[in-house]
């Protein structure tokens, strides 16, 4: 059985989306990073970067494989099961064109925006304006690809997809609103009411404790 050690954290939710997606078996585990858990050695030892999700297979190619960063998951997991990802031709191409607009742009501006918002030492109103602007402009760019598609690698539902999902799912962190994206405002909402992606929801936010 896959093994997904996450939190209900942006990047972590896509792994269980597209897992739930694929229909594949996988066990849940927690790493509260509220409290500093993916600091600990033996979390550091499945990833040194200390961050979280980490995929385990333990049916790999070449035996076990341990598997970090939330696009490479979900790229592995898609050409495991062969689906969520085209094998070939142009289609293929605007999926990794979104993955990696998204591990560039969209989603480490999301995250900046949110810190600089909520836990600097001091206000940054330079870098809060900077990264809020790229963040609301990265929306922006996403809303132009949506008005001529139905998702955002094209007509069929893949992981790009699923990438977006997972900061948009937290926007108010990065305090990013989509009332001027009418297009990613409903592309979100059809994703949201997917089963697969409100099973995925309900385990993530399971591994938050109760106060």
């Amino acid at each position: 059985m896959l093994e997904v050690y996450a939190f209900a954290t942006p990047n972590s939710v896509k792994v269980p989306i597209a897992l739930e997606e694929l229909g594949l078996d996988y066990a849940l585990h927690a790493v509260n990073v509220r409290k500093g858990e993916q600091k600990a050695a033996d979390f550091a030892a499945l990833n040194p970067n200390t961050k979280v999700p980490v995929l385990i297979d333990p049916d790999g190619p070449d035996g076990r494989l341990v598997l970090t960063e939330s696009a490479a998951i979900l790229v592995y997991l898609a050409e495991k099961s062969g689906k969520l990802l085209p094998s070939a031709g142009e289609g293929r191409a605007r999926v990794f064109e979104q993955l990696f607009f998204h591990a560039s742009g969209l989603g480490p501006v999301f995250g900046q925006s949110g810190f600089f918002q909520r836990f600097a030492a001091e206000p940054q109103p330079i870098a809060i304006e900077r990264f809020l602007t790229e963040a609301k402009r990265t929306v922006s760019v996403l809303d132009r690809v949506l008005a001529d598609h139905r998702f955002v690698a094209g007509d069929a539902f893949t992981i790009a997809d699923i990438a977006h999902f997972g900061w948009l799912w937290r926007r108010e962190f990065a305090g990013v609103a989509l009332d001027d994206a009418p297009n990613v405002a409903r592309w979100y909402a059809e994703i949201e009411a997917r089963p697969a992606v409100l099973r995925a929801i309900e385990r993530v936010g399971a591994l938050v404790p109760q106060s």
